[in-house]
């Protein structure tokens, strides 16, 4: 009797739910977008010490927090041939023991301050960072300042990361979207420095030493290679003082700073690729495209052309693939700016036998952005997905800390993290339909599609007779052909 009233009552409810939406005027179509909201960021301040150090600092009244990043300008493109995941592993052990701390005493006095110490390297770039109230600044510096000047590289330390790292790198290579994406982006850039796993792989994650992280260390975390940025509540003439007092003493070696490599080299590998996982669940299909470095004047442009493709869930390639047809949980693009060449990934993973229809939508969405002009509503919609972003990025300390950072990174004019609006709201439908056409052409477009290609192979070879299938147990991420040589011995992948 009680079940047979909860479901009367349940269904009444839905009755009502529905009587509801009936009556409501819902609008057949989402508002249009608002007009864009006033950002206003003071301008950062800039001082450079004797000893080469940046500081950059912006201040932000309200809450007596700072954000403090220690920014280096090299990262995982410095990796040696063989030694991928070296920039990545050095920075991941600085804070596991410095100074005669280990990494639970460094892990406390983070605490203690009120913060938790983080520190990663990407491509082009290396950081370390803290956020803590006002008065636990000076004490938060003394101690980024060991870790970044100090760290231990202890064997034990070492063993445990490589694990970890090694453990990662296993549940990536098993996810056919991740796996695709690695060998996307080396069919991008071939041999260059952008070519191979920033992560490491099997091989390359066994064969390094604690010299190689001792050397790399040296080469990276040095004063006139380092920037530290301040953000939140403190002024100018503090930051100098505070950086001076923790850093001041950092001498640069008599070394020349290690030139940046290129990014991108010869590649050696097919239009469209085809990984066999036997008997994987699901493809995952990529299409890569290099694209103008961070500081190319047209970055704007890129940023709403990505944007409009695949930058939410609104845009092009979800409502294609996902909305339209219901062949994926969700298909998405993103825009990577780095120093030398940038990277334009658009991702989707489907059902084995869909992955070829998948590879068409996607190009087809690519040629369309270069051929047609967007319409404005649409247009107008994407930068205001673009503006919101960024303006929720920059309400915490460590949020504008980032965005200093990626421009400090690649020289651009630190100004410009308050143009980010007019520079969004200037492009137009021409020059997206321009840009699009310049970088997203089907002769530079190179597809991955990794998963049981028993189920996909036959569907994309009609359309694609050049695509090779490579077996997953001939993989070799450390090569640029990502081949391993016949009858090598290769670390396992999973």
């Amino acid at each position: 009797m009680k079940t047979f009233r909860l479901a009367a009552l349940a269904a009444a409810l839905l009755a009502a739910g529905h009587a509801l939406a009936a009556e409501a005027d819902f609008p057949a179509t989402p508002p249009a977008p608002g007009p864009a909201p006033k950002l206003t960021v003071p301008a950062p301040a800039v001082e450079t010490l004797a000893n080469g150090l940046q500081v950059v600092s912006v201040r932000r009244d309200g809450l007596p927090l700072v954000t403090a990043e220690l920014l280096l300008r090299r990262g995982g493109e410095l990796d040696p041939a063989g030694k991928a995941g070296l920039a990545d592993l050095t920075a991941t052990l600085l804070t596991k023991g410095a100074a005669g701390l280990g990494a639970p005493q460094i892990a406390a006095a983070a605490e203690t301050l009120g913060g938790s110490l983080d520190a990663s390297a990407g491509w082009d770039q290396s950081t370390l960072g803290i956020t803590v109230t006002t008065p636990k600044l000076p004490a938060a510096l003394a101690l980024l300042a060991k870790v970044a000047r100090q760290p231990a590289f202890s064997e034990d330390e070492i063993k445990r990361a490589r694990a970890q790292a090694l453990d990662e790198l296993h549940l990536t290579l098993s996810q056919p979207t991740s796996l695709a994406s690695l060998a996307a982006a080396r069919a991008t850039f071939g041999d260059g420095a952008y070519g191979h796993p920033r992560g490491g792989t099997p091989a390359s994650l066994a064969a390094i030493s604690r010299a190689d992280l001792q050397r790399m260390h040296a080469t990276i975390y040095r004063p006139d290679n380092a920037v530290l940025i301040l953000t939140g509540d403190i002024a100018p003439a503090q930051a100098k003082a505070l950086a001076q007092q923790s850093f001041g003493d950092w001498m640069p070696p008599a070394t020349p700073l290690a030139a940046a490599p290129a990014g991108k080299g010869e590649g050696r590998l097919p239009p469209v690729l085809l990984i066999d996982q036997h008997g994987a669940g699901q493809a995952g299909v990529v299409a890569a495209h290099a694209s103008p470095p961070r500081s190319d004047a047209d970055y704007y442009t890129g940023a709403v052309a990505n944007a409009v493709l695949g930058g939410s869930y609104s845009a092009r390639l979800n409502e294609e693939i996902r909305i339209k047809r219901g062949l994926s949980y969700g298909a998405n693009s993103r825009l990577e700016g780095r120093r030398d060449s940038g990277l334009w990934l658009a991702t989707a993973q489907t059902k084995n036998p869909s992955a070829a229809q998948v590879v068409e939508l996607m190009q087809g969405e690519f040629a369309r952005l270069g051929d047609t002009p967007v319409p404005e509503a649409e247009l107008a919609a994407r930068k205001a997905t673009l503006i919101g972003g960024y303006g929720r990025s920059l309400e915490t300390t460590a949020g504008l800390a980032a965005q200093v950072g990626a421009l400090a990174t690649y020289g651009v004019d630190l100004a410009e993290i308050g143009r980010y609006i007019e520079r969004v709201q200037a492009v137009t439908p021409a020059q997206v339909q321009h840009y699009a056409a310049g970088h997203l052409d089907r002769a530079g477009t190179h597809v991955v599609v990794a998963g049981d290609a028993a189920q996909f192979a036959p569907a994309i070879r009609k359309a694609h007779p050049q695509a090779q299938v490579l077996p997953m147990d001939a993989l070799d991420l450390d090569r640029a052909d990502l081949r391993a040589p016949s009858g090598a011995a290769k670390p396992a992948a999973h």
